[in-house]
């Protein structure tokens, strides 16, 4: 019980204070899981960020859910997810029962959030770089790695160099001895792998086929939330765009959505809570969140124990080698667009950069309070 507590009280500590998107998040967790409390090591946390970015559904969530269930099992993951979804998931709903469809999301805190983005997402850049591209040959593929990011920024361009950076690494690295690693310790095997493997394309084929034979609003909405959170690669930006064929709503309701998915903590995908709501109230919001992030679940749960048998392998390893600093340079690409690009449009907005990073780098405040400087920094600006 102990362990579960301590699992649910960093999730939501996370889910209170992790804004800036899928990147930032990233950040946030490191900072918390692996520097902070030291659940699991650079390496690890880097192989399952790795992982997560080939899987379609919210990355950082899923990274969430496989720390929470190395930590605590299944039900470690389920409290981990909890934690950090559910802040943003209350939050969403209220805005959607409390604010017309056409509210206005533009206020100086919120840019001071967008803000702080730049500022987490450069310290995580910054600290992984170190572990995962040291040399010279690793800081090359990450530099490369960014600008091809940079160049093809599509979700088959990102999946095409990250495969690629594990060719070159598995070609470049061959010779070097084999190192030791530790087995991921999980507290179930391969059957309940291929349950949850089967459990997920099983709802993902015989839903739709069902769905012509039942009228249901609720039906409805678990089938097309479920299905947007089985097939979207590319995090919360993305989703919107496949939401908003799938879903019947007014233009004006997404806009408010996603205006305020962006101002509150936590996963992006928690829009689908706020869009739920829209069409069928709580119970709407309730099953559009479980049926977008179940998905995620199923998927981890799937790749997790199969993962831990072939990534101690050597070849796999020095695949690695090159997915991770390819993961770096992803994360640099990330850094400029759409981090930087949609948060620093003013001198202001650069000078609150300026102040964050120096004391989150180098006088080691806590995120959580260059966070909430930020946001005041953002106000504070706005109303000058």
């Amino acid at each position: 019980m102990k362990k579960y507590i301590e699992i649910a009280k960093t999730s939501t500590k996370l889910g209170l204070t992790s804004f800036g998107g899928p990147a930032a998040h990233l950040g946030y967790f490191r900072e918390e899981y692996v520097l902070k409390r030291k659940w699991l090591d650079e390496k690890l946390y880097a192989d399952i960020v790795a992982v997560c970015q080939f899987l379609p559904g919210p990355a950082s969530s899923q990274v969430g859910i496989a720390i929470g269930i190395m930590r605590g099992g299944l039900i470690g993951g389920i409290v981990s997810f909890l934690g950090f979804t559910l802040p943003s998931v209350l939050l969403l709903v209220l805005f959607s029962a409390l604010l017309s469809s056409t509210g206005s999301f533009d206020s100086g805190w919120l840019q001071g959030l967008k803000i702080v983005a730049v500022t987490i997402v450069a310290h995580a850049l910054i600290g992984m770089q170190k572990s995962l591209a040291p040399d010279r040959i690793r800081i090359s593929i990450a530099i490369s790695c960014a600008i091809l990011t940079l160049l093809i920024p599509t979700i088959v361009g990102q999946f095409s160099i990250l495969i690629g950076a594990g060719l070159f690494g598995y070609i470049c690295f061959r010779s070097d001895s084999n190192e030791t690693d530790t087995n991921i310790v999980l507290p179930f095997g391969k059957r309940t792998s291929i349950f949850a493997w089967l459990l997920f394309f099983g709802l993902l084929i015989f839903l739709p086929l069902l769905k012509p034979f039942t009228h249901s609003v609720y039906y409805s909405i678990f089938d097309t939330y479920y299905r947007v959170g089985s097939l979207v690669f590319g995090g919360g930006h993305v989703v919107l765009p496949m939401l908003q064929r799938e879903v019947e709503l007014s233009p004006d309701v997404f806009l408010a959505g996603y205006g305020a998915a962006q101002a509150v903590p936590g996963p992006l995908f928690t829009i689908a809570s706020f869009l739920g709501h829209a069409t069928a109230g709580i119970p709407g919001a309730l099953l559009a969140t479980l049926a977008i992030f179940l998905p995620s679940f199923l998927l981890v749960i799937g790749i997790l124990p199969f993962w831990s048998i072939i990534r101690n392998k050597k070849g796999i390893q020095n695949a690695l080698k090159g997915i991770n600093a390819g993961v770096v340079g992803i994360l640099l690409a990330a850094l400029y667009n759409p981090v930087f690009t949609s948060a620093v449009q003013e001198t202001s907005d650069f000078i609150i950069v300026l102040i964050t990073i120096t004391l989150l780098v180098i006088y080691k405040w806590a995120p959580y309070k260059v966070v909430i400087l930020s946001a005041f920094l953002g106000f504070v600006f706005h109303i000058i």
